[in-house]
């Protein structure tokens, strides 16, 4: 069972009677569906729906546990107070918390809390979340190249916060956001690309027949910008791009590339947008 020990990880603990009330209302996921010992992505957005804090949820003894980014545990946590007004809500940050990673496992989620199923990814891959163990194998790099092959994007590496949709890292793929709960900060925005098919930039699969370029290479066609690399390893990475101009490039026969590097762009396997249809086509 191969694992990776995953660093700069935080935890923010919710706590309290109204806990999951308080965060249903603020946050992108659908905390009502989320099964104990399962692990869920979502985002605190911006007014505007731009992702300022991504995160992956799970319920924990006391509440729910909110697994992000340590750089920005603290700030994410005042925000989160600047909501709470008089909502009966504890919220605390453990930023010396373990996380670790494992996959193709043998068995089911353990008894206790801390073991969690991610579901990102196909449930036959047991990907699973360990919280405050260090028991792992150290395959940083297998781990990167199985986000990579479903399409699993990551800040900083593959988008910066601040500056991207929900849309545009997939997270309306990953049972990130849901359309059906109500009211969360953002929602009109987010549910305005989804009705109307908007969403133009998205995470794809990058592939080439050499090793690739380092993270924030520029993606182009025919000296037209379509997009950055992100997470590399070896000839595999993601890459935040625009589709449409993506289409247009593959349509017309023209090579794209990642710096001097030629690579081809591929829809993650599990997701199920698809490539916008050419005016031909239609």
């Amino acid at each position: 069972m191969p694992s990776a020990l995953l660093n700069g990880r935080a935890i923010l603990n919710v706590a309290g009677e109204e806990a999951e009330s308080f965060l249903q209302n603020l946050v992108t996921t659908d905390l009502d569906s989320l099964q104990k010992g399962k692990l869920r992505p979502g985002a605190l957005l911006s007014p505007q729906g731009k992702i300022m804090f991504e995160f992956l949820v799970s319920r924990s003894a006391d509440g729910l546990r909110l697994d992000c980014l340590q750089s920005v545990a603290d700030d994410f946590a005042k925000r989160l107070t600047l909501y709470k007004l008089r909502a009966k809500v504890q919220i605390s940050v453990d930023s010396e918390s373990l996380v670790t990673v494992s996959w193709e496992a043998d068995s089911d989620t353990s008894d206790s809390d801390s073991t969690i199923q991610d579901e990102r990814f196909p449930d036959d891959l047991k990907v699973y979340r360990h919280y405050g163990s260090t028991d792992t194998s150290e395959n940083d790099n297998a781990w990167t190249r199985l986000r990579i092959a479903h399409g699993v994007a990551q800040a900083p590496d593959d988008y910066t916060l601040g500056d991207a949709f929900p849309h545009d890292i997939n997270l309306d793929q990953t049972g990130g956001v849901s359309f059906k709960k109500g009211c969360f900060i953002g929602q009109e925005v987010v549910s305005r690309m989804q009705h109307r098919g908007t969403a133009r930039r998205r995470i794809l699969i990058v592939d080439s027949q050499a090793d690739l370029p380092s993270t924030g290479t520029s993606i182009t066609a025919n000296g037209r910008e379509l997009g950055t690399l992100g997470s590399v390893a070896g000839k595999t990475g993601l890459a935040l791009v625009r589709i449409d101009r993506v289409k247009d490039a593959m349509d017309g026969g023209t090579a794209i590339l990642a710096g001097e590097t030629a690579i081809d762009l591929a829809i993650p396997p599990e997701h199920r947008f698809t490539f916008p249809v050419s005016a031909q086509e239609a």
